[in-house]
């Protein structure tokens, strides 16, 4: 079996473009570890980025991690978020990291940036990001990042992750990197494993199953990879128990002038951990398959990949305490939530979010060669189709004959990539051959959001009866825990996106490479044109050692779910009675309704533009990066990188500019705002409002030793330091200044989770023994501090460094049949406990921020049989 610890290699030697088109596609899978003299060597060959011909992974001038499949498997985890978040030291993956749909696809960073500022790839081509933004995510917050969770596990040969801004090769999002998926190609046998596993204190069951298989096709070596993997994970909560004194309904009695409480028996036996269950992770099951496959045919060969998955995820998103009349002589502890309608939840709900997503992504494409020039032609269509809705819940303004099933509503986006490509090697221009690649693209993109039912966001005009708390008074509306989306906030948004590009490199001397890389890049709508470049070389000065630098400039265009996500939350209440019958600065009438709307507004919208908006932009990025290779002996190689990014004009969304009726009204610019919101409203909006500067460094070591008897043993390190700051901010819109001179655009929390919220340092050390028929796994990685921030600074939470081990042990007890059993967070680590925001539901003892989630340890066995 081959070792768990990451390979970290270097690669894109002609500095190519292989994007969305390119020859990673094209070129068999490689084991990149080979035996040498009994041990793993520490070289290999790698595909991404390389075109027409192939480097090791020892003479590339950029660095990438690679990930075999057998590592994936020996990390115990089923997502392959989490699998990364566990390999790669550059990578970052948050517990909870909010609300909305952000616990379904959490938001990763690499290298301190956003998820959606890396590229992913499967076989070489562009993989689609999701239709769920994260829009109440703290980390990564407004993205729509490629949900990794989707592709089976068992369909990959290997995983090389590119540190180094890319988007002269592969255009839009590399900045921070690519992530190049490349499945495997057997043409017989296959494998089946069946994994459970659970946590420390009994929760969070997880299953799951894979099945592969490899098949001829033709007479020419051609194959067909089929792979299925089913993963079920049930909820898990590390709620402390809720401190509200009485759940059920207790009697009065007095007797002689003494008033005795008398509580309802089974409120010493209620679950009180059911009103926190929404911290931790959520239910989820998962359905993926994929195939792979390639047919030569005469001087052609035809390929084809795809994958197809459903998900089913669950997760509860409020807990509500039952609302109880009111009893004489009690007071404290009597649980008081206006929606919690007695008629219909007379115990309380959890209101429960539901999604079901069916994703899909297919290529198909043909190569060859025409005088002399090596060609690739594919296109690929993909889609993601998420179906979100509201269980367990209720629109108290309906009253009791709410529903408690709610559609909310459905995102879809499509895209749809051609590329044609050509690479070819020109001998004699210069003392060693030139390589030199070019092609185009064209890229459809179309994002949609539809509306919800009518009763998940209207409000009714439902009055609390006589008898119950509240009487008389208008529950609050909207849905308990979230809200549906409205017709007015559903839309769609397409564009078309053309580029051509550009890659030439050579060897100028034996031991110093110099490639250079363009694209231009022109998208239809309001984005513009984009033209970025790359200059990168390596110069290996002693046999073993050599040093590379990279210069180049990128960009990342806004998503379309950026664009066009928007979304309404309704709040109210009723008008006091005189003389304090002033609601958000305005005189009301005593006892009328009144609501004021919570929205995100998009940016090119009427309202957003009178707050200041503008149409969004491309970000866009200047990356350095210098770094120094050895490779002292076969055994052992050390790389160490720094880098700079510098990025312009980061979209990211506003503080919440809440704005009173008077304030709207004191503004020529902002009253016509009026007609639409009579109460005033508060409002985010996606802006280009930021420049940042990324700074960090990289430093892997990896040793072999061949032990003769006792077998061998593979060690590693690996160090990653990134520090994110604020380079310069956009000012306050004057419209905004002129109403609150207090408004800040991007207030001091959106800064924080930018740059503290994710650890700056992670370090692994792993060491992978393997003997005869025994494989074990040891790694431990400490997750450096970060800081929840609060809105102010006395409600910052700053959480301390922790050390995370795992431990997976395999034994092969048949030729073909393999049992393994493993842990993750062996010694059963927990975030710093600091504080608990609400007692009566017992959420956040341990924040939501933490990079090795809140759970703490969990056991797992597994047992494969290959065939």
């Amino acid at each position: 079996m081959a070792c768990a610890s990451i390979l970290t290699v270097a690669v894109l030697a002609p500095q190519a473009r292989a994007a969305d088109t390119t020859a990673a596609a094209s070129a068999p899978a490689v084991d990149t570890a080979a035996d040498v003299d009994g041990a793993t060597a520490l070289d290999g060959v790698i595909v991404t980025g390389v075109r027409g011909v192939r480097r090791t992974v020892a003479d590339s001038p950029a660095p990438v991690d690679v990930i075999s499949a057998d590592q994936l498997t020996a990390t115990g985890k089923v997502g392959l978020k989490e699998v990364l978040n566990t390999l790669i030291p550059s990578f970052n993956l948050p517990g909870i990291n909010g609300g909305g749909t952000s616990w379904t696809v959490r938001a990763i960073t690499m290298r301190g940036l956003n998820g959606d500022q890396a590229l992913f790839l499967v076989n070489g081509k562009r993989r689609h990001g999701t239709a769920l933004i994260n829009n109440l995510a703290r980390v990564g917050r407004g993205g729509a990042p490629v949900d990794l969770d989707l592709i089976p596990a068992s369909a990959i040969a290997r995983i090389e992750v590119l540190r180094d801004g890319a988007s002269a090769q592969y255009g839009s999002d590399a900045i921070a990197g690519v992530v190049n998926i490349i499945l495997k190609q057997d043409q017989k046998g296959g494998s089946f494993t069946y994994q459970g596993g659970q946590n420390y204190l009994g929760d969070g069951d997880t299953r799951s199953a894979t099945l592969d298989y490899g098949l001829p096709l033709g007479h020419q070596g051609g194959f067909v990879q089929l792979s299925l993997d089913w993963k079920n994970n049930e909820a898990a909560s590390r709620a402390v128990p809720s401190s509200a004194q009485y759940i059920f309904q207790p009697t009065v009695s007095t007797v002689g002038g003494v008033t005795t409480v008398t509580p309802d028996p089974r409120d010493a036996t209620a679950d009180r951990y059911y009103w926190g269950q929404g911290y931790g992770p959520g239910e989820e099951d998962i359905l993926a398959a994929s195939y792979n496959a390639e047919l030569p045919v005469n001087d052609l060969t035809l390929y084809s990949t795809g994958t197809l998955s459903h998900r089913s995820s669950k997760k509860n998103t409020g807990s509500f305490l039952p609302n109880l009349a009111p009893v004489a002589g009690v007071t404290a502890g009597r649980p008081q939530n206006r929606n919690s309608l007695p008629e219909v939840y007379p115990y309380g709900f959890n209101a429960l979010r539901r999604i079901f997503e069916l994703d899909f992504q297919t290529t198909l494409g043909a190569r060859g060669a025409l005088k002399g020039w090596d060609w690739d032609l594919s296109t690929t269509f993909a889609q993601d189709h998420a179906q979100l809705d509201g269980e367990n819940t209720i629109n108290a303004t309906l009253g009791p004959d709410s529903p408690n099933y709610f559609h909310l509503s459905t995102h879809q986006f499509q895209q749809w990539t051609t590329n044609l490509d050509f690479t070819r090697e020109f001998a004699g221009v210069l003392p060693r051959p030139i390589q030199v690649s070019w092609g185009l693209e064209q890229r459809y993109e179309h994002f949609k959001i539809y509306p919800g039912d009518e009763a998940s966001y209207i409000v009714g005009d439902y009055v609390i009866p006589a008898g119950q708390p509240f009487a008389g008074l208008r529950p609050n509306p909207g849905l308990a825990s979230y809200a549906g989306t409205a017709p007015e906030d559903s839309g769609s948004t397409s564009r078309n996106v053309y580029a051509a590009y550009v890659d030439v490199g050579t060897n100028l001397t034996e031991n110093w490479y110099v490639g250079v890389a363009g694209r231009h890049e022109r998208y239809t709508g309001d984005v513009g044109d984009t033209t970025s470049g790359k200059l990168t070389t390596r110069w290996e000065f002693l046999p073993g050692y050599a040093v590379r630098a990279t210069v180049s400039n990128g960009f990342r265009a806004p998503s379309l779910a950026q664009t066009v996500f928007a979304s309404s939350t309704i709040n109210g209440n009723l008008c006091a009675a005189a003389p304090n019958n002033v609601f958000r600065g305005v005189p009301c009438v005593p006892g009328e309704y009144l609501t004021f709307p919570t929205k995100v507004l998009r940016a090119d919208s009427a309202e957003a533009r009178a707050l200041g908006a503008t149409p969004l932009k491309p970000e866009t990025s200047t990356n350095y990066s210098v770094g120094i290779t050895a490779e002292p002996t076969s055994r052992l190689r050390v790389t160490l990188d720094a880098y700079q990014i510098d990025i312009d004009d980061r979209i990211v969304d506003t503080s919440n500019l809440d704005l009173s009726a008077a304030q709207l009204a004191s503004q020529p610019a902002l009253s016509p705002l009026l007609a639409r919101f009579p109460q005033g409203l508060a409002a985010t909006y996606y802006t280009n409002a930021v420049s940042t500067r990324t700074t960090g460094l990289d430093l892997v070591a990896e040793y072999a030793l061949d032990l003769g008897d006792f077998g061998r043993l593979n060690l590693n390190a690996a160090y990653a330091f990134n520090k994110t700051k604020i380079r310069d901010q956009i000012a306050t819109p004057a419209v905004l200044k002129a109403v609150n001179p207090n408004l800040v655009l991007f207030d001091r929390q959106k800064i924080a989770d930018l740059t503290v919220g994710t650890p700056r340092k992670k370090t692994i050390l792993g060491a992978t023994w393997t003997r005869d028929t025994v494989n074990a796994s040891l790694r431990t990685t400490r997750y450096g501090k970060y800081t929840e921030a609060g809105t102010s600074a006395n409600l910052d939470r700053t959480f301390s460094a922790k050390w995370v081990t795992d431990l997976d042990i395999a034994w092969d007890v048949r030729a073909n049949t393999t049992v393994a059993v493993g842990a993750n967070n062996l010694f059963d680590q927990h975030p710093d406990k600091i504080g608990i925001v609400n007692a009566d539901t017992g959420l956040n003892q341990f924040g939501i921020f933490s990079p090795f989630g809140i759970t703490g340890g969990y056991w797992y066995g597994r047992v494969t049989q290959r065939f």
